[in-house]
């Protein structure tokens, strides 16, 4: 989704732990005129600040202005990008999540995970691995021959486990570094409004409203006690009025319908079925 230019000035200064006093010393600009930029009633920016700020945090009048996703690479050629036609046209087709991608290819461990997978491709691991199973084959040959072991002698199983099938190993690292990233980037998500929240309905309702799970009343207002937190509301400060149409907006809400649906078993079904159709 495209943020708004209120919301893109307001996260670099806030990325940089910057009041709007702050802001205003360090740029020139009036706290007021900084204020309006990021409120929800803007007002024009004027071409003069729009540059002063798009220079003070380093990006770009475009990505300012919601014209560009990119903060400070405009225009960067494709064909310096090494880009085949079929990779522009993925990302150009909508199919897939060109953001999470961006993730994905930035994160810190994702370079050791391509220097994994360009040596698996490119089949540089298997003369190295059959190099280490001669060694392997070698002693294991050379303790037959003198020991004559049987085939559940400890040591000689030790031998046989040491092979290493070039195959499994290689995709046993790219398989665990994959893991480790998604891992990492469902972390930093885990928060995100539209990310299923992981949280027992019942829990965070009983924590809200001070009760124990058993005391959570079988009604609308426990589920309203839950939407509050995945919204960042303070439950507490909501009016009569505010619960009376925020609970009619929640009843419509698909958060709602199925807010665990990758945490299954009877019981956590049948609390769920408490909570939202109590």
């Amino acid at each position: 989704m495209m943020l708004t230019i209120q919301e893109r000035l307001k996260d670099l200064r806030v990325e940089r732990s910057l009041t709007l006093e702050q802001l205003a010393e360090q740029t020139g600009l009036s706290r007021s005129a900084l204020g309006s930029y990021e409120s929800d009633e803007f007002k024009d920016i004027s071409h003069y600040a729009l540059v002063r700020l798009a220079k003070f945090y380093g990006v770009t009048a475009d990505f300012l202005l919601g014209l560009a996703e990119t903060r400070n690479h405009p225009n960067a050629a494709l064909a310096e990008l090494r880009l085949s036609d079929g990779m522009i046209e993925l990302l150009q087709s909508g199919k897939i999540d060109n953001a999470l991608l961006c993730e994905l290819a930035t994160h810190p461990d994702f370079p050791r995970l391509m220097a994994e997978l360009e040596v698996y491709v490119n089949g540089m691991a298997v003369k190295l691995v059959q190099t280490a199973n001669a060694f392997v084959d070698a002693a294991s040959a050379n303790i037959i021959k003198q020991y004559d072991p049987s085939a559940s002698d400890p040591y000689l199983r030790q031998l046989v486990a040491a092979h290493v099938d070039k195959d499994s190993f290689c995709r046993y690292l790219i398989g665990r570094d994959m893991a480790e990233i998604a891992r990492a980037l469902r972390e930093a998500h885990k928060d995100d409004f539209f990310s299923i929240p992981i949280d027992n309905p019942l829990e965070v309702a009983a924590e809200i409203m001070g009760k124990e799970e058993s005391e959570i009343p079988e009604s609308s207002e426990a589920a309203l006690a839950f939407i509050c937190k995945r919204l960042h509301l303070n439950y507490a400060k909501l009016t009569d009025e505010e619960k009376k149409w925020l609970t009619r907006i929640a009843e419509k809400s698909d958060l709602l319908k199925n807010p665990n649906p990758q945490r299954g078993g009877k019981k956590k079904e049948k609390n769920d079925a408490k909570l939202f159709h109590g």
